[in-house]
């Protein structure tokens, strides 16, 4: 009998472990699957899409959490454990907070609280710090999620400082200002020494010697004219180039980063809100509205020449880009069809979309 009973316990403990580690196994699928977050302006909502498969009709809308008052744009921290979303409310908004979804879990935090800082829009994640925009400041600033405080507040004097790009090296910040129509680049540099002896040095004594851990460093920002409306930019995989998106105007302006300088501006089929390099640098992708009633709502541009290879018409106007790491495939947020599509990049051309929930726009990728 003890032995009988001995061997049921063994078969039960068997089982067991195998239920334990099949459930293991399915919680680890669902967090570490590649996801496809979508925006869904209009019903304050982040949209969880399983984009395991990147299957046309293989992607479905596993989660929503919901995602504060009007998000607007998305970013993931580096883990993929976190998203944070920008709560805009437009110009002059009271709205100042930056939503937090915690990724695994499926479900909101605690927002982050920005103070007298509001109408936050475009964010960025570098060197394990989040970089956020707030138009009503004229201004960015830059929260410290180890500290839970924000660390920086830089001024650019533009009006609707929309977008952020910050470069890998974090000497150099990029940000578009829509109703000044410009781009600023706010560089790192070395600050002036002050002429002459140091405060309370005798007539004749040395300079000031420079500090021991070499030229003390201040931020300068240039501004840089670029068109009405400029929006949606990015910086080339270079880093020698910004080219940015003039929606008022329909054309797209390129800037010289070294000489700070616009080099040239050229029309384009759509009035782009958005503008994404593919990550190769030999295509650039650009979302908007279509004028005089074309239909194109995705321009795709060769770098080199600044000539249109091809447009495509998906409905209504289109807003956020997603282009994938490998370059293969872009996804492109249509908030008019409250859908989203995947674009072939090397057929260019529409291969699936996924339907979502009222007016998507940001987007963002979950690894």
């Amino acid at each position: 009998m003890g032995t009988r009973v001995s061997r049921l316990t063994m078969i039960w403990f068997a089982m067991a472990c195998v239920g334990f580690l099949t459930r293991s196994n399915v919680a680890r699928a669902q967090t570490t699957s590649p996801a496809l977050l979508v925006l869904e302006k209009a019903d304050s909502t982040l949209a969880i899409i399983d984009a395991g498969t990147m299957k046309p009709g293989g992607m479905k809308i596993v989660a929503r959490v919901p995602a504060g008052r009007d998000p607007h744009e998305i970013v993931t921290s580096p883990d993929g454990n976190l998203a944070y979303i920008s709560n805009y409310g437009g110009l002059d908004s009271t709205l100042n907070t930056i939503s937090v979804i915690d990724l695994a879990a499926r479900k909101a935090l605690a927002p982050i609280q920005l103070g007298a800082l509001h109408s936050a829009h475009g964010l960025a994640f570098a060197g394990g710090k989040l970089y956020f925009t707030v138009e009503t400041n004229k201004a960015f600033g830059r929260y410290d999620p180890a500290t839970q405080a924000i660390d920086w507040v830089l001024g650019t004097g533009q009006d609707r400082t929309h977008m952020i790009v910050v470069a890998e090296s974090l000497e150099r910040i990029f940000t578009s200002n829509v109703n000044s129509g410009t781009i600023s680049i706010i560089e790192q540099v070395a600050a002036p020494m002050p002429p002459g002896p140091p405060p309370g040095a005798t007539a004749g004594a040395a300079p000031q010697p420079a500090p021991a851990g070499g030229p003390r460093k201040t931020w300068e920002v240039t501004n840089v004219a670029s068109g009405r409306g400029s929006e949606g930019f990015d910086v080339s995989p270079d880093g020698k180039e910004i080219w940015a998106a003039n929606a008022q105007d329909g054309t797209v302006t390129i800037i010289d980063v070294a000489s700070k300088k616009a080099t040239s501006t050229f029309p384009v089929s759509v009035r782009g809100n958005r503008l994404k390099f593919v990550p190769d640098g030999k295509r650039v992708l650009v979302s908007g509205g279509s004028p005089g009633g074309s239909g194109a709502n995705l321009a795709v541009i060769d770098a080199a020449t600044h000539k249109e290879i091809k447009t495509l018409s998906m409905g209504g106007g289109s807003a956020g880009i997603l282009i994938l790491r490998d370059g293969s495939r872009a996804f492109v947020a249509l908030p008019g069809a409250n859908k989203v599509a995947l674009v072939d990049l090397q057929k260019l051309e529409v291969m699936g979309e996924v339907a979502t929930g009222k007016g998507p726009d940001g987007l963002a990728w979950k690894n």
